[in-house]
């Protein structure tokens, strides 16, 4: 029985193009689910500074816009895309819009999701900005609340990267 990881999905990045995750064999992933017009937008701000910090020691940050939530990220890809650039100089790979809830939600969310369960054990995803922590062996590590500052992931990321 294969046990399924990180890499055995593909998302489509922000510009169209498709991308198979095991590109990123061997590093850690920090995947967040993002919207343009929520209260939980300026975390863009602290996702690039973790970029920053730790891209070069081997963390991958992929923002995955979403509308599900208050419908707070209506525009396309690439009014998205600019709006991420301009405001927050957002430089890490941001990914094509999906669902991340219900019959339409993405494979990788679905398999994010009943990984790494939520409060109570919820499997859906509550709101913008839930972040997931992935190992460099492909799997989830853990799973973190929107209300979770991107700065309070530190000592969990430098955890991952030295294991």
């Amino acid at each position: 029985m294969s046990t399924l990881t990180v890499y055995d999905f593909e998302a489509q990045q922000i510009n169209g193009n498709d991308i198979a995750l095991s590109k990123f064999k061997g590093k850690v992933m920090l995947i967040v689910n993002t919207a343009s017009q929520c209260g939980f937008t300026p975390q863009f701000g602290g996702l690039e500074v973790l970029h920053k910090t730790y891209g070069d020691k081997g963390l991958v940050v992929l923002g995955f816009p979403c509308n599900q939530f208050g419908a707070q990220d209506p525009g396309n890809d690439s009014d998205i895309a600019e709006f991420c650039q301009v405001n927050y100089g957002v430089s890490f790979s941001m990914m094509g819009k999906i669902d991340v809830n219900g019959p339409a939600a993405h494979p990788l969310y679905k398999w994010l999701s009943s990984k790494a369960p939520g409060l109570l054990g919820s499997k859906a995803i509550k709101w913008n900005f839930t972040k997931f922590l992935i190992g460099k062996n492909g799997q989830v590590i853990k799973r973190y609340a929107p209300i979770d500052k991107p700065a309070d992931l530190a000592k969990d990321i430098e955890a991952a990267l030295a294991a």
